[in-house]
């Protein structure tokens, strides 16, 4: 991808702004990049290189030279499926036992193996941006942003709740029909490295829940976020007695499938471009519809 050169207007009440603030805010940038662009000469006004303090008058205009997207090192893993894709944002299908992100440079992960679908300019790099995660062993539908302003887009979206995201899980015992699991939630005393609703905290943490299919010591569930909190569904369907199948951290063991059943099935966003609804549905992965499948069957004789 080649460097591009933007032109933008600088509205008449923002005048006495710094130029280095309102370009970050115009870009979606972060003030440090935005910083970085007009010390090294790319931003100018009325032909001339600025000093990123300058103080704007409003009503002048900007242009801003964007240099072309910095390669990455993408690791070795393939590209996952493509869900949805426009110019703005893409969802694709995160496989299991791949991180989101690598866990040091050039280390097999989602955002290295999309590098393949660009093109992406996001914070300076040729890599997309993460609107959200998904831990290494779920599956399912995840969103991608292909640049700074549909990043921006999208993670205001998440913060005002306006994004819905759906998972199909397996859980052991026989939960109600329905449910609503609301509370505490914050790292656990006993370890650091795991989290709790049995603990006195500000952070809340809510879901609700619908029972899909009975199966033999088990459920499959619809389980819908409120919140998005760190391993959120694991810890408070454990907490409240139906953990999660295969989920080592959390949940129980099971011959029926190696990894926590958890899969993100359902993803509905409003679109940067025109905040039109876009709903995308990742199929079951096939060790979940075998594990489904097995449990299912009644037992031999």
């Amino acid at each position: 991808m080649t460097g591009s050169l933007e032109r933008l207007g600088v509205p008449r009440d923002a005048g006495g702004t710094r130029l280095d603030r309102w370009l970050a805010a115009a870009l979606s940038l972060p003030l440090s990049r935005a910083r970085a662009l007009v010390d090294a000469g790319r931003v100018r006004i009325r032909g001339k290189r600025c000093s990123p303090l300058r103080r704007l008058h409003g009503g002048e205009e900007v242009e801003v030279e964007r240099p072309a997207p910095r390669a990455q090192a993408a690791g070795s893993a393939p590209p996952p499926a493509v869900l949805y894709d426009d110019a703005d944002c893409l969802v694709v299908s995160k496989p299991a036992g791949l991180p989101v992100e690598p866990a040091r440079p050039g280390a097999p992960s989602v955002v290295g193996a999309c590098a393949a679908l660009g093109p992406f300019d996001v914070d300076g790099r040729a890599l997309p941006g993460l609107a959200h995660r998904l831990d290494r062993d779920t599956t399912g539908a995840l969103l991608l942003a292909r640049h700074d302003r549909a990043l921006a887009a999208l993670v205001a979206a998440f913060q005002a709740a306006r994004i819905e995201k759906e998972y199909a899980v397996l859980v052991a015992g026989a939960p109600p029909d329905r449910g609503r699991l609301e509370g505490p939630y914050g790292r656990s005393p006993a370890d650091p490295r795991r989290f709790t609703t049995r603990v006195a905290s500000a952070r809340r943490a809510s879901l609700r829940f619908e029972v899909e299919r009975r199966l033999a010591g088990a459920a499959l569930l619809r389980v819908a976020l409120e919140t998005g909190r760190t391993h959120q569904i694991r810890v408070q369907l454990a907490e409240a007695g139906f953990p999660v199948l295969g989920d080592p951290v959390y949940g129980v063991a099971s011959p029926a499938i190696a990894r926590q059943a958890l899969h993100a099935a359902r993803l509905a966003f409003p679109r940067p471009s025109d905040g039109a609804r876009v709903e995308v549905r990742a199929p079951l992965p096939d060790d979940l519809a075998r594990a489904l499948a097995e449990l299912a069957a009644p037992p031999p004789r």
